[in-house]
């Protein structure tokens, strides 16, 4: 099997796509899928989806397609899904409760083991599994479990100041939902996620469809 390393960075930013679904045939009792059949579930062409599980020495049967167990496991593998990664998010408000009430974290290889803040009056609440606990005892928590990624879910203006705390508490990977670039040292991973840029992206997909129609 090829290592993610040796799998260019498109295909790598397709397969969490593949494993979510191949998850969800799984769940409906879907023993094999077809290029075809994937393709159209995710808005690709078959030969796209055929060249990217060709990185995975993975085969189709013909008339078959591919075997949803066996696509699944070779999935989570490459994608580290098949170990369980410690995941703490800083930030209890809307957005950090809407994460750590989401169910689907724990099948994909995640689980929220702390959420923190410094609001007084949300420590002790809990949110789906994830009691709220005060944002200094972070350092505590990194000592009982390895944290492997932290989540930044707080307002911009606190997001830096996150991120130092993540770093000093060991963590080595951060996903950023806060509307500002951080810093942090080079072995440290940080994944931006921006909900308003990409609402003005479509935006814009809008307007240009807009006046083509004009």
């Amino acid at each position: 099997m090829h290592s993610s390393e040796q799998i260019p960075h498109p295909v790598i930013r397709r397969l969490p796509k593949y494993l979510v679904h191949v998850q969800e045939l799984r769940e409906e009792g879907v023993e094999w899928a077809s290029s075809q059949e994937i393709a159209d579930a995710l808005g690709l062409t078959s030969s796209t989806v055929r060249q990217d599980l060709s990185h995975m020495d993975l085969r189709g049967i013909s008339k078959k397609g591919y075997e949803t167990s066996q696509l699944e496991a070779v999935l989570r593998q490459i994608l580290g899904a098949d170990i369980m990664h410690h995941v703490v998010i800083i930030g209890a408000g809307h957005l950090g409760r809407a994460l750590a009430e989401h169910g689907a974290f724990a099948r994909r290889g995640f689980e929220i083991c702390g959420l923190f803040d410094r609001d007084e009056d949300l420590i002790g609440k809990s949110f789906g599994n994830a009691e709220v606990m005060s944002i200094h005892e972070l350092a505590e928590q990194a000592g009982k479990v390895k944290i492997d990624i932290g989540i930044i879910a707080v307002p911009s203006s606190a997001a830096q100041n996150v991120a130092e705390m993540l770093v000093e508490a060991g963590v080595k990977a951060i996903l950023n939902l806060a509307y500002k670039h951080i810093q942090v040292p080079s072995n440290v991973t940080v994944v931006d996620a921006r909900i308003m840029e990409s609402l003005q992206e479509l935006a814009y997909a809008l307007g240009k469809k807009g006046k083509a129609v004009n």
